[in-house]
Protein backbone atom coordinates (compact mmCIF):
# COMPACT_ATOMS: atom_id res chain seq x y z
CA UNK A 1 0.00 0.00 0.00
CA UNK A 2 2.52 2.44 1.11
CA UNK A 3 4.35 1.59 -2.49
CA UNK A 4 1.22 2.29 -4.38
CA UNK A 5 1.17 5.64 -2.41
CA UNK A 6 4.49 6.63 -3.09
CA UNK A 7 4.09 5.89 -7.10
CA UNK A 8 0.52 7.87 -7.27
CA UNK A 9 1.93 11.07 -5.36
CA UNK A 10 5.28 11.36 -6.99
CA UNK A 11 4.18 12.75 -10.67
CA UNK A 12 2.26 15.24 -9.25
CA UNK A 13 4.35 16.38 -6.92
CA UNK A 14 6.83 16.67 -10.03
CA UNK A 15 4.26 18.48 -12.20
CA UNK A 16 3.21 21.16 -9.41
CA UNK A 17 6.97 22.19 -9.60
CA UNK A 18 6.15 23.37 -12.60
CA UNK A 19 3.61 26.19 -11.12
CA UNK A 20 6.80 27.43 -10.03
CA UNK A 21 7.86 28.76 -13.79
CA UNK A 22 5.41 31.49 -13.41
CA UNK A 23 7.23 32.90 -10.13
CA UNK A 24 10.54 32.50 -11.61
CA UNK A 25 9.34 34.63 -14.38
CA UNK A 26 7.84 37.28 -12.46
CA UNK A 27 11.27 37.28 -10.28
CA UNK A 28 13.14 38.06 -13.44
CA UNK A 29 10.84 41.18 -14.32
CA UNK A 30 10.68 42.42 -11.10
CA UNK A 31 14.58 42.56 -10.82
CA UNK A 32 16.09 42.86 -13.89
CA UNK A 33 16.48 46.58 -14.34
CA UNK A 34 20.15 47.22 -12.15
CA UNK A 35 22.41 44.12 -11.58
CA UNK A 36 23.54 45.74 -7.76
CA UNK A 37 19.96 47.13 -7.27
CA UNK A 38 19.53 51.10 -6.08
CA UNK A 39 17.13 52.73 -3.53
CA UNK A 40 14.14 52.06 -6.04
CA UNK A 41 15.24 48.54 -7.29
CA UNK A 42 16.08 45.45 -6.11
CA UNK A 43 19.05 43.87 -7.38
CA UNK A 44 18.82 41.76 -10.08
CA UNK A 45 17.84 38.12 -9.57
CA UNK A 46 18.23 35.92 -12.63
CA UNK A 47 21.55 34.08 -11.81
CA UNK A 48 19.27 32.89 -8.63
CA UNK A 49 16.06 31.95 -11.23
CA UNK A 50 17.70 29.95 -13.48
CA UNK A 51 19.40 27.81 -10.38
CA UNK A 52 15.83 27.67 -9.42
CA UNK A 53 14.70 26.31 -12.59
CA UNK A 54 17.06 23.80 -13.09
CA UNK A 55 16.94 22.72 -9.32
CA UNK A 56 12.98 22.51 -9.78
CA UNK A 57 12.15 21.77 -13.04
CA UNK A 58 14.47 19.08 -13.68
CA UNK A 59 12.07 16.23 -14.47
CA UNK A 60 11.98 15.20 -17.54
CA UNK A 61 14.99 16.48 -18.97
CA UNK A 62 13.01 18.01 -22.02
CA UNK A 63 10.98 20.11 -20.54
CA UNK A 64 13.73 21.33 -18.02
CA UNK A 65 15.47 22.55 -21.30
CA UNK A 66 13.16 24.19 -22.28
CA UNK A 67 12.24 26.05 -19.30
CA UNK A 68 16.05 27.24 -19.50
CA UNK A 69 15.91 28.23 -23.37
CA UNK A 70 12.16 30.23 -22.46
CA UNK A 71 14.03 31.79 -19.41
CA UNK A 72 16.74 32.88 -21.72
CA UNK A 73 14.46 34.20 -23.94
CA UNK A 74 12.35 36.31 -21.35
CA UNK A 75 15.88 37.68 -20.20
CA UNK A 76 16.41 39.04 -23.50
CA UNK A 77 13.08 40.15 -24.07
CA UNK A 78 13.17 42.21 -20.62
CA UNK A 79 16.78 43.89 -21.97
CA UNK A 80 15.61 44.95 -25.05
CA UNK A 81 12.14 46.44 -23.74
CA UNK A 82 14.44 48.16 -20.72
CA UNK A 83 16.50 49.85 -23.52
CA UNK A 84 13.90 50.49 -26.28
CA UNK A 85 11.18 52.20 -23.91
CA UNK A 86 12.50 52.65 -20.72
CA UNK A 87 15.96 54.39 -21.76
CA UNK A 88 18.07 52.13 -19.89
CA UNK A 89 21.78 52.10 -21.09
CA UNK A 90 22.56 49.85 -24.09
CA UNK A 91 25.96 49.56 -22.48
CA UNK A 92 26.25 45.77 -21.83
CA UNK A 93 25.08 44.99 -25.28
CA UNK A 94 28.03 44.47 -27.27
CA UNK A 95 29.20 41.52 -28.97
CA UNK A 96 29.99 39.49 -25.38
CA UNK A 97 26.46 39.59 -24.65
CA UNK A 98 25.61 36.18 -26.07
CA UNK A 99 27.93 35.02 -23.76
CA UNK A 100 24.41 35.20 -21.05
CA UNK A 101 23.85 31.87 -22.70
CA UNK A 102 26.51 29.76 -20.75
CA UNK A 103 26.46 32.36 -18.01
CA UNK A 104 23.11 30.89 -17.34
CA UNK A 105 23.34 27.50 -18.31
CA UNK A 106 26.32 27.40 -15.43
CA UNK A 107 24.05 28.30 -12.65
CA UNK A 108 20.90 25.97 -14.48
CA UNK A 109 23.22 23.29 -14.00
CA UNK A 110 24.14 23.96 -10.56
CA UNK A 111 20.74 23.87 -9.50
CA UNK A 112 20.02 20.55 -11.51
CA UNK A 113 23.05 19.03 -9.83
CA UNK A 114 21.45 20.22 -6.66
CA UNK A 115 18.34 18.95 -6.87
CA UNK A 116 19.77 14.99 -6.94
CA UNK A 117 21.60 15.95 -3.50
CA UNK A 118 19.94 14.72 -0.02
CA UNK A 119 18.88 17.45 1.44
CA UNK A 120 18.06 15.57 4.94
CA UNK A 121 21.64 15.63 5.55
CA UNK A 122 24.22 18.45 6.54
CA UNK A 123 26.63 16.52 4.12
CA UNK A 124 23.63 17.14 0.96
CA UNK A 125 23.15 20.86 2.34
CA UNK A 126 27.05 21.43 1.98
CA UNK A 127 27.29 20.16 -1.27
CA UNK A 128 24.49 22.26 -2.15
CA UNK A 129 26.39 25.43 -1.29
CA UNK A 130 29.69 24.03 -3.02
CA UNK A 131 27.71 23.72 -6.06
CA UNK A 132 26.07 27.12 -5.69
CA UNK A 133 29.13 28.78 -5.11
CA UNK A 134 30.90 27.28 -7.89
CA UNK A 135 27.85 28.35 -10.32
CA UNK A 136 28.27 31.62 -9.29
CA UNK A 137 32.06 31.88 -9.59
CA UNK A 138 31.67 30.08 -12.94
CA UNK A 139 28.76 32.59 -14.25
CA UNK A 140 31.16 35.41 -13.13
CA UNK A 141 34.39 33.99 -14.96
CA UNK A 142 32.17 33.67 -18.33
CA UNK A 143 30.25 36.55 -18.02
CA UNK A 144 32.76 39.11 -16.54
CA UNK A 145 35.52 37.77 -18.54
CA UNK A 146 33.51 37.28 -22.38
CA UNK A 147 32.79 41.02 -21.14
CA UNK A 148 36.60 42.01 -20.88
CA UNK A 149 37.43 40.73 -24.20
CA UNK A 150 35.13 40.68 -26.20
CA UNK A 151 33.03 44.53 -25.47
CA UNK A 152 35.49 45.97 -27.18
CA UNK A 153 35.56 48.76 -24.28
CA UNK A 154 38.87 47.59 -22.98
CA UNK A 155 41.53 47.74 -26.25
CA UNK A 156 44.65 46.55 -24.28
CA UNK A 157 43.56 43.53 -21.89
CA UNK A 158 46.00 43.12 -18.90
CA UNK A 159 45.84 39.99 -16.46
CA UNK A 160 46.11 43.05 -13.58
CA UNK A 161 43.61 44.84 -14.60
CA UNK A 162 41.04 42.11 -15.08
CA UNK A 163 42.06 40.82 -11.30
CA UNK A 164 41.37 44.30 -10.49
CA UNK A 165 37.81 44.15 -11.66
CA UNK A 166 37.12 41.38 -10.24
CA UNK A 167 38.00 42.18 -6.33
CA UNK A 168 35.48 45.35 -6.79
CA UNK A 169 32.52 43.35 -8.78
CA UNK A 170 32.91 39.54 -7.46
CA UNK A 171 31.73 40.25 -3.93
CA UNK A 172 28.87 41.71 -4.53
CA UNK A 173 28.15 39.71 -7.43
CA UNK A 174 28.23 36.66 -5.45
CA UNK A 175 26.22 38.10 -2.40
CA UNK A 176 23.46 39.23 -3.95
CA UNK A 177 23.26 35.57 -6.22
CA UNK A 178 23.80 33.36 -3.29
CA UNK A 179 21.64 35.39 -0.94
CA UNK A 180 18.57 35.16 -3.04
CA UNK A 181 19.49 31.24 -3.16
CA UNK A 182 19.66 31.32 0.71
CA UNK A 183 16.16 32.98 0.60
CA UNK A 184 14.93 30.41 -1.87
CA UNK A 185 15.72 27.65 -0.39
CA UNK A 186 14.37 29.52 2.92
CA UNK A 187 10.96 29.71 1.53
CA UNK A 188 10.85 26.42 0.30
CA UNK A 189 11.48 25.01 3.65
CA UNK A 190 8.92 27.25 4.90
CA UNK A 191 6.26 26.17 2.43
CA UNK A 192 7.40 22.25 2.60
CA UNK A 193 6.82 22.16 6.38
CA UNK A 194 2.88 24.00 5.56
CA UNK A 195 1.97 21.50 3.16
CA UNK A 196 3.52 18.31 5.38
CA UNK A 197 1.34 20.07 8.50
CA UNK A 198 -2.19 21.01 6.36
CA UNK A 199 -3.48 17.12 6.39
CA UNK A 200 -3.14 16.89 9.59
CA UNK A 201 -4.61 20.25 10.54
CA UNK A 202 -7.25 18.71 8.23
CA UNK A 203 -7.83 16.01 10.15
CA UNK A 204 -7.82 17.37 13.49
CA UNK A 205 -10.25 19.87 12.66
CA UNK A 206 -12.84 17.03 11.07
CA UNK A 207 -12.27 15.08 14.56
CA UNK A 208 -13.13 18.26 16.11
Amino acid sequence: MNHTHTTDTTPARHNSHWLLLPGLAFVMLATRMDHFGSAVTLPDASLAVFFFAGFALHRPLWAGRAAFLALCGLAAAIDFWAIDSQGVSSFCVTPAYGFLLPTYFAMWWAGRQSAQLPLHTGAGWLRLALLAGCGVSAAFVISNGSFYLFSGYVTAPALADYAAGVARYFPRYAFYCLGYIALGLILRALLGAIVRRAPSLTGQSQHD
